[in-house]
């Protein structure tokens, strides 16, 4: 594994087991993960907030089975911030897809398998491009998998702001037309799905940023305004960890542009 590139802030966030365990509700309210029983989980998720990625997917994969789903969110919160190199981005996601996949085929029932399987699957469509990814058939795929997080655990929170996401990405590309007839897009959907996000994790940097985006899709300048206001939002928040921190970094920088 080639070395990857340092979370910027590393050592702000020092977690421990102990400070974790307190902490775990606030730090999983949008993914709804349970709190690990084995300490090599634990240890491995202590990477993970303290934002050291590349050893947190190592000490993931070392564990197998469970430790799937922190190797997996590590993975793909780095190569969506941090990498650089957009063919490594993508290999990446894809690594995820492999993973995710093999895990449900075990773990059917565990909502993140399906999430990070969506999640991988969407951000390398867009690094394809949402239309070429869609012709591949691949926006079917990632609405499943998010539909199957959502219905498996009601509370995910991240799921539904991916799942606004895909609906206002698609209708962006393509049309309210042909969205809806062809991928079952609709605008009302993906509004309501942010507005659950919004109300699961009020406190979610990621929540506004998507939905500030999703609202321009939507709608056009003429939301500009709110969506400016969403970004102050999410940069006003106090980071917990190391990727609400990379959240509230991307705030910053859309808004600075």
């Amino acid at each position: 594994m080639a070395k990857w590139t340092a979370f910027p802030q590393i050592g702000e966030y020092e977690f421990d087991a102990a400070s974790l365990k307190r902490n775990w509700v606030r730090l999983h309210t949008g993914d709804a993960e349970p709190l690990p029983v084995q300490g090599d989980v634990i240890e491995a998720w202590v990477l993970f907030h303290n934002g050291d990625f590349q050893k947190c997917v190592q000490a993931g994969l070392k564990v197998g089975g469970v430790g799937t789903t922190v190797a997996n969110k590590a993975t793909c919160i780095y190569a969506n911030y941090l990498e650089k190199k957009e063919k490594t981005r993508l290999d990446l996601f894809m690594e995820v897809v492999q993973r995710a996949e093999s895990q449900i085929a075990i773990d059917p029932k565990n909502p993140n398998a399906h999430y990070w399987l969506a999640y991988a699957l969407g951000r390398y469509s867009q690094g394809i491009s949402v239309a070429k990814a869609l012709a591949q058939g691949l926006g079917g795929k990632v609405k499943t998998a998010l539909e199957t997080t959502i219905k498996l655990q009601p509370r995910h929170a991240d799921a539904h702001i991916a799942l606004g996401a895909f609906h206002a990405e698609v209708i962006d590309k393509v049309g309210s037309l042909i969205g809806g007839m062809t991928y079952g897009a609709k605008k009302d959907t993906g509004l309501k799905l942010f507005h659950e996000a919004i109300k699961l994790n009020p406190g979610s940097a990621i929540c506004l940023i998507e939905y500030a985006n999703a609202l321009v899709m939507l709608e056009g300048d003429k939301k500009m305004k709110e969506a400016t206001r969403l970004y102050e939002q999410a940069v006003a928040l106090k980071p917990a960890d190391a990727m609400e921190r990379l959240n509230v970094e991307l705030a910053k920088a859309e808004l600075a542009d």
